[in-house]
């Protein structure tokens, strides 16, 4: 196997220079040559045959003022989508909800609001969601738009584990999904999250209509940070109707296995999440995106807005593929 000028493959070194000459680079690989060097660097890390799973809830459904084109939730897009704004869930249906996900198997609680930020108001609700979710043994995230320093801090003090925040794409193509809430933003609210002791869960979204380069200057973005993302999600869009990339052509399988590969090479300790669009996968491209060093996934049968594997399928294919929950 030949590796690309500029990118040794004698080991996985933790680094945070990557060029997007080099991230084309890997992107360009033979597949078998890619995914066999990332499933190596897998290894390095992370039990192979072991899977983290994670489970999301929409504890506030609707209602955004972000305009997100990809996003149901958008008060934008109502209109067309249909999707009714809701309030802020009540604590204790929350805690029911996280009971039955670990019942399930999930070892980690993912609660989402679509809000460009929480507004003090709820604050309480929130913190009691993660020290409830917390005493119930479950890892704790929580994706609430953007955080102020009050705000990280409270979190923190409830024992959050994780904070999810995508920079979604590359900082050239952000501007054709999103208006309202820019890319540095974004960045700066990672750093906040950083500083506070929390982990930091961010990824983004592939098959928006964006180029291979913006594919690579997403991942330059997560992996040139201080710090990598503790966790990595990695999704498919889901072309929801109503929405301005309803319409968009979907991504080939193998270049979203590429990304996958292409991420776990680069980001060798973080939790690569094989998130939303598995609904549309077939089981052979999630077993690729596996063998591609893909560690963990969103389980139940709802991610926020969209649809998800049962967990039954999930766990026929983890049997076939001798997988099992880490």
């Amino acid at each position: 196997m030949n590796a690309p000028a500029n990118v040794s493959f004698s080991e996985a070194p933790i680094r945070h220079d990557w060029t997007r000459d080099e991230i084309m680079a890997l992107f360009a690989m033979p597949f078998m040559d890619l995914v066999f060097e990332a499933q190596r660097v897998h290894r390095l890390y992370h039990d192979p045959n072991k899977v983290q799973l994670s489970q999301l809830i929409s504890i506030k459904t609707g209602g955004c003022a972000e305009d997100c084109g990809y996003c149901s939730q958008s008060a934008k897009h109502a209109k067309t989508t249909g999707l009714t704004a809701t309030k802020l869930m009540e604590v204790e249906r929350v805690l029911a909800a996280a009971k039955k996900a670990k019942a399930g198997g999930a070892s980690r609680y993912c609660m989402g609001a679509a809000w460009t930020s929480p507004k003090d108001r709820d604050m309480d609700s929130i913190l009691a969601m993660v020290e409830g979710v917390k005493d119930l043994g479950l890892e704790t995230c929580m994706t609430l738009g953007m955080l102020d320093d009050c705000q990280t801090k409270q979190l923190k003090d409830a024992g959050l584990d994780y904070y999810n925040h995508n920079v979604d794409t590359s900082e050239e193509y952000y501007k054709e999904i999103i208006t309202t809430r820019s890319y540095q933003e974004r960045i700066d609210t990672l750093k906040r999250v950083r500083d506070a002791g929390i982990n930091v869960c961010s990824g983004g979204i592939v098959g928006m209509g964006e180029k291979p380069e913006d594919r690579a200057g997403m991942l330059m973005t997560l992996a040139n940070l201080e710090e990598h993302p503790d966790s990595v999600p990695i999704n498919m869009l889901v072309a929801v109707p109503g929405t301005p990339l309803e319409h968009v052509e979907k991504l080939d399988p193998f270049e979203f296995v590429r990304t996958i590969a292409v991420a776990r090479i680069m980001m060798p300790k973080a939790e690569v999440r094989l998130s939303a669009g598995r609904q549309e996968m077939s089981e052979e491209t999630q077993a690729l995106c596996f063998l591609a060093g893909a560690s963990s996934i969103f389980y139940g049968e709802q991610l926020l807005t969209t649809p998800n594997p049962e967990n039954n399928k999930d766990m026929a294919l983890f049997s076939k593929l001798g997988l099992s929950p880490a």
